[in-house]
Formats: structure tokens, C-alpha cells, sequence
């Protein structure tokens, strides 16, 4: 009898550490999808940020419509990549190369780095690539946590029974890592 007892007791620690374990998972995966969010949500108010900025730009310099074509078919491609992390990095890197080539055409008009509108935008866009870099660095942290106890014994056995992959970085292409730099001083 004592037996039975003993292996009923290891059955049941062992059902309750799967369980314990698997709850973990769930816990960590839906903080990857609110930390998800959050990029998202920070992707959307850069979105809708650059319709006005080419606005402005292009009230001052009319001569550069190359620029303000690459900048709303960059905007137009990352809008609609809703996919995995790896789809929407992708698609990220063309806007911020085009977002830098529409900041260093608005060097080039003193009087459009004095415009109050301008400057405005430009410190949302700031404001926001920084919300932006935080986001990642969250949403990544987290990723890097649940990719861990998946691969790490014992966890990774109640990963591979449950069919739990690890989750993929959001990583920016090496050449657009650093955010578009823009100066609001409407002197310099």
C-alpha cells in the first residue's frame, strides 16, 4: 500500500509540474503577443505620421516628388505587411531609408526646419521611433525569455509534447537600425 502511495505522489508532482510549466508557457507567449501589440501600435502612429510630413515637405519643396513617391509607397508596402516579426521588419527597412531621404531633403529649406508645423512633426517622429526602439527591446526580452525555456531542460520537454516552437525576433536590417535622426532646432 505504501507503495502505491509513493507512485501516486511522484504521478501527481509530476502532473502538476506539467502543468505548472505548461501555464508558464501560455503566460509568456500572450506577454509576446501584448508586447507585439505595442509595436504595432507604435508602427501604426509612425503610419500615421509621414502623410503629414509629406504634406509639409511637400508644400516647400515641390521639386522633390521622387522622395515623397518612395516615402508613400514605403508607408503603402509596411502598412499592409501584418505578418510574422520577420515580414514586418522587412518591410520596415525601405520606410525608414525613405523616411531619412525626406529628413535630408528638409535640411536643404531653412525655412521649412522654421515651420512650427514641421518641427512639431518631426519631434513626433522622434517621440514616437523612441517609443518604437522600447517596444522592440521589450517584445524581444520577452521572446528571448520563452525561446530560453524552450530550449532549456527540462522545460523544452513540455514544449516539444505541446508542440511549442520558439517565437521570432523582431530584428531591423543592420543599415536601418538607428532611427531617422532629424534636428528640430530651426536654426541648424
Amino acid at each position: 500500500m505504501t507503495v502505491l502511495y509513493v507512485v501516486l505522489g511522484v504521478v501527481g508532482f509530476v502532473l502538476i509540474a506539467l502543468a505548472l510549466s505548461y501555464n508558464q508557457f501560455v503566460s509568456q507567449r500572450n506577454l509576446i503577443r501584448d508586447s507585439w501589440a505595442d509595436i504595432d501600435t507604435e508602427l501604426r502612429r509612425r503610419y500615421d505620421l509621414i502623410p503629414n510630413l509629406v504634406a509639409t515637405v511637400k508644400g516647400y519643396a515641390q521639386h522633390e516628388r521622387e522622395i515623397f513617391e518612395r516615402v508613400t509607397a514605403a508607408r503603402s508596402a509596411a502598412l499592409s505587411a501584418a505578418g510574422p516579426p520577420e515580414q514586418q521588419a522587412t518591410a520596415e527597412a525601405p520606410l525608414v531609408q525613405a523616411l531619412r531621404g525626406l529628413l535630408a531633403v528638409a535640411e536643404n529649406y531653412p525655412t521649412l526646419k522654421a515651420d512650427a508645423n514641421f518641427r512639431a512633426l518631426q519631434q513626433e517622429l522622434v517621440t514616437t521611433e523612441d517609443r518604437l526602439a522600447a517596444a522592440r527591446r521589450f517584445y524581444n526580452g520577452n521572446v528571448r525569455d520563452f525561446n530560453r525555456r524552450v530550449q532549456s531542460f527540462p522545460s523544452n520537454l513540455v514544449a516539444s509534447m505541446f508542440g511549442l516552437t520558439p517565437a521570432q525576433f523582431f530584428e531591423v536590417d543592420e543599415a536601418v537600425r538607428q532611427p531617422p535622426v532629424v534636428d528640430t532646432r530651426p536654426d541648424a
